[in-house]
């Protein structure tokens, strides 16, 4: 099984916890993420989530790490969830710190540390507390 990582953040870069939490459903893949033109319409981001899904299932992933654009992630992430694959996303703790400079300047500084992958639930997930 596979791990597809489909976000712009290439797994190379992540840390050991969230690399460990990644290879429990199996051998990580990378699939960058798509640009997606902000000139687009709906039609045009459901289409190419539509064409991607097909790319992404063929490759029988254990569960897909989607992040990135709202509406093609939202598109993808309701045609995963169709065909029966967990759709995650990571979540990390925002450490931040501010940093002053001599010249009275301040920066602030953030760190996002990997806590855990949580799935992206759905409607249907909802059960009687729809109402």
């Amino acid at each position: 099984m596979t791990f597809i990582n489909h976000t712009n953040h290439p797994s190379a870069r992540w840390g050991e916890a969230q690399r460990r939490a990644a290879e429990a459903y199996g051998d990580i893949v990378d699939v960058p993420f798509p640009n997606i033109p902000p000139s687009w319409g709906t039609d045009e981001v459901a289409a190419l989530a539509a064409q991607n899904v097909d790319a992404l299932i063929a490759r029988h992933p254990a569960a897909v790490l989607v992040q990135g654009e709202p509406t093609y992630a939202c598109a993808l992430i309701e045609c995963l969830q169709s065909a029966g694959i967990p759709a995650l996303a990571a979540c990390s703790e925002r450490i931040a710190r501010e940093e002053n400079a001599p010249d009275g300047t301040a920066r602030k500084v953030s760190i996002f540390q990997f806590v855990r992958f949580r799935a992206y639930a759905s409607c249907a997930e909802r059960g009687s507390d729809a109402s």
